[in-house]
């Protein structure tokens, strides 16, 4: 079984109580570990323009506002092999324990790997979203 570092724990801070008991009961059913990056959690709206500028967010905090400013959103990524994997393979395995506690849980979550957009990944013939490390809870 695995577990959260107390960084990735930490950097969960702020967000919905819902996405933090799906992300403790995923750890522990996941079959490929994972942890948090930084700015994975909430976001205050300098952080969000920042990653807007550098082009990792399509959100720039203040006229498009994120979900990771609202709590609502949680990144990640897959850790095998003793190192983080940004690989497509190895964020849906993750992604799988998500929707599995999630279910388990009675919420509804949304994963950015599932999004339908003009320029998909592509893996193994497979058509991901663009934003694979990231899911958010639905009310």
């Amino acid at each position: 079984m695995f577990r959260l570092s107390s960084t990735s724990k930490k950097r969960r801070e702020g967000i919905d109580p819902r996405l933090i008991e799906i992300d403790d009961l995923a750890i522990q059913i996941t079959l490929v570990d994972y942890g948090h990056p930084e700015y994975a959690g909430t976001r205050t709206g300098v952080d969000q323009l920042h990653l807007f500028t550098i082009g990792q967010s399509y959100a720039d905090g203040i006229d498009t506002i994120s979900d990771h400013q609202l709590g609502k959103a949680l990144d990640f990524y897959a850790y095998v092999d003793g190192k983080a994997s940004w690989e497509p393979d190895h964020l849906a395995m993750v992604a799988c324990a998500y929707f599995q506690a999630a279910a388990k849980l009675g919420y509804r979550i949304e994963w950015g790997g599932l999004w339908k957009t003009a320029d998909p990944i592509i893996k193994n013939g497979i058509s991901y979203g663009w934003d694979m490390p990231h899911i958010k809870i639905l009310d």
